[in-house]
């Protein structure tokens, strides 16, 4: 039963679960589960994944993303657009502001090694962009890659390396350079197939994460 998360909460949050009870009698500090049980709106959890035309922000785009909600079988996200492939000076602007703002939609994103590359690369982007990026605090982060680095003892530390070992297969398909690099001239079906890879990776996040998260420490939550 997951513990009430009182170092990642704000004062005023912390009195409201204190202060108001479950259908056990218990208050919802008491029994945090009950909680997220009969709040689901206020918990939304997220699995964060991008597509990016270079591995650094300052030479780089955002050619996708993805967010799958826990539990469904929706994927919010887009690949960009031909018209804004072609806009030299800030092609990824209305793409990063749109994931932004879907972002904002969780209480609690998971990444694989998106603490040492995807946020930092939105975040990058939304700064360049002159765009609001989530401030810290406002949106919990868990990175699952930390997980596997540190309870496993693989040859790889990749996602798929992590699926194929401890689940049995991966959803996940294989880079083409070509593909890469139409991409980034704005060609749609290149888009279509880099979108495609990038909600296969989230898929594939979220059963990887329910596999490993036993192992993890429930207190190592942290902000984006």
């Amino acid at each position: 039963m997951p513990k009430c998360p009182f170092h990642l909460l704000k004062k005023s949050k912390i009195i409201w679960l204190a202060n108001h009870l479950c259908k056990h009698g218990h208050s919802y500090a008491e029994h945090y589960n009950c909680y997220l049980t009969e709040n689901p709106d206020e918990n939304r959890v997220g699995y964060l994944d991008i597509e990016t035309s270079n591995l650094d922000a300052d030479f780089g785009i955002m050619l996708a993303y993805c967010i799958k909600v826990e539990g469904e079988d929706t994927i919010l996200g887009r690949h960009l657009l031909e018209e804004e492939a072609l806009n030299k000076k800030q092609p990824d602007k209305q793409l990063v502001k749109e994931l932004i703002h879907d972002m904002s939609q969780f209480n609690l994103i998971y990444t694989y090694y998106g603490t040492g590359f995807d946020l930092k690369f939105i975040r990058t982007r939304a700064v360049s962009n002159h765009l609001p990026f989530p401030v810290f605090g406002s949106i919990s982060h868990k990175d699952v890659y930390y997980i596997i680095k540190n309870k496993f003892k693989l040859h790889r530390s990749g996602l798929e390396t992590a699926c194929n070992e401890l689940i049995g297969r991966t959803l996940k398909t294989h880079f083409d350079g070509n593909t890469w690099r139409h991409a980034v001239q704005g060609n749609q079906k290149a888009l279509g197939w880099i979108l495609d890879h990038c909600q296969r990776d989230v898929k594939d996040l979220e059963t990887l994460t329910h596999k490993v998260m036993d192992f993890a420490n429930p207190n190592t939550t942290k902000s984006i």
